[in-house]
């Protein structure tokens, strides 16, 4: 039976932004702005932006919002939130936003692990889950796959989004393989080599997409195509031998399925994040775009090129990750995740990124996956063997 989305008194859904200041997380407030008779925003939260906090709470008027980061929950500028906005501090507070009677759909926009709990929160209290947070899946797509229910879960990632719109309809059993298309990041072409010495200020410097700098860098060793082949895998049932990457320079190319009988079907459009955010809010219905359309007279080409996996490593490494399985993603995303800040703030190479994670999962014990505290645990393990790598290797 597929899942029934509540609505507000109203007739709009109520949307709960959880991560309402990072790249996605702004987006969707734009979405939000462009429907605001069809989309009503009761909930937000941030890590520790408590400016850019008040303000979207003062302009939606927004019943209840969290601050995840305890060291913020006391600043000042907190006092101008709106007469009657419930404030909340910590982790556990940010999973309270997920359950409240006054959300409908929960946009887990929140960078990294800690999305996991959110995430889980959101399918349990019975709402339907918006999921940008990729790494939710990739460490607990085992504990949250049989929580959804048929159409609970809509992807927001640009990708994932497009593959299950190239489902509808279809019979997923008599899907071949799945195209999983990437720009191929800032340094497509380059060596191994060639990759020792590139900057940070290189690495950020993404070619299409204006995201936040975590998933940028993750963009550019290709670690993040790598969490969404497990993604994929646990959204989609597919083996990972069956989910191609495909580098598509462009992006105009989403992704594509391939069925048995050798037809394909491709997703195509703007390289605009607010396409699959409003898809997210809006399915299985479709609304007028809130991105300029393309023009396919003026494209002019569409190219398509294999991975390099000795060059870039870390995609290699989350592959081998996903055929494992159990814990071993868990570390994977953990230890990228130390990786990538030792990176952003000139503590580590950027090929000392997969390095760091490769010392990791050769040091890890793999196990089933049990409980959300054994995947807490097991993150703050690799955290912990992450960061005496990198104090190893400075």
């Amino acid at each position: 039976m597929s899942f029934q989305t509540t609505y507000g008194p109203d007739g709009r859904l109520r949307v709960a932004i959880l991560g309402c200041t990072g790249s996605i997380g702004t987006q969707a407030l734009d979405v939000c702005r462009q429907h605001a008779d069809r989309l009503q925003v009761t909930a937000l939260s941030v890590n520790s932006s408590t400016s850019e906090l008040v303000a979207a709470a003062r302009e939606f008027s927004v019943p209840a919002v969290a601050v995840a980061d305890v060291a913020h929950g006391d600043d000042a500028v907190l006092q101008e939130l709106p007469e009657g906005t419930k404030l909340g501090v910590g982790a556990q507070a940010v999973c309270e936003l997920a359950c409240r009677d006054d959300v409908d759909c929960v946009l887990v926009a929140i960078v990294g692990a800690a999305g996991l709990e959110a995430s889980h929160a959101a399918l349990t209290s019975n709402k339907r889950l918006a999921l940008a947070n990729k790494e939710s899946l990739v460490v607990g797509g085992d504990l949250l796959m049989p929580l959804a229910q048929p159409g609970q879960l809509i992807p927001v990632d640009s990708e994932h989004s497009a593959i299950y719109q190239c489902y509808l309809g279809e019979n997923p059993r008599e899907a071949h393989c799945i195209w999983l298309t990437c720009s191929g990041g800032p340094f497509f072409g380059r060596t191994a080599k060639e990759l020792e010495c590139v900057t940070c200020h290189d690495a950020l410097a993404h070619p299409t997409w204006n995201m936040g700098a975590k998933i940028t860098i993750d963009s550019a060793t290709l670690m993040n195509k790598g969490l969404e082949r497990i993604e994929a895998m646990h959204l989609f049932g597919m083996g990972l031998d069956r989910i191609n990457v495909l580098i598509q320079r462009e992006s105009k190319i989403h992704s594509m399925v391939e069925f048995v009988d050798g037809s394909v079907i491709a997703h195509l459009g703007a390289s605009d994040m607010r396409i699959p955010i409003q898809y997210a809010f809006t399915y299985p219905e479709r609304w007028d775009t809130p991105a300029p359309r393309i023009d396919f007279r003026e494209l002019g080409k569409l190219s398509f090129d294999a991975p390099d996996m000795e060059a870039f490593r870390c995609l290699k490494l989350a592959e081998n990750a996903g055929e494992l399985r159990g814990t071993m993603p868990c570390v994977l995303n953990a230890a990228n995740e130390v990786a990538v800040d030792a990176f952003l703030h000139d503590r580590l190479g950027f090929n000392g990124i997969a390095a760091v994670v490769q010392t990791c999962m050769d040091a890890h014990d793999r196990c089933d996956v049990v409980s959300l505290e054994q995947l807490r645990d097991v993150d703050a393990w690799a955290r912990k063997r992450a960061e005496r790598a990198i104090c190893l290797m400075a």
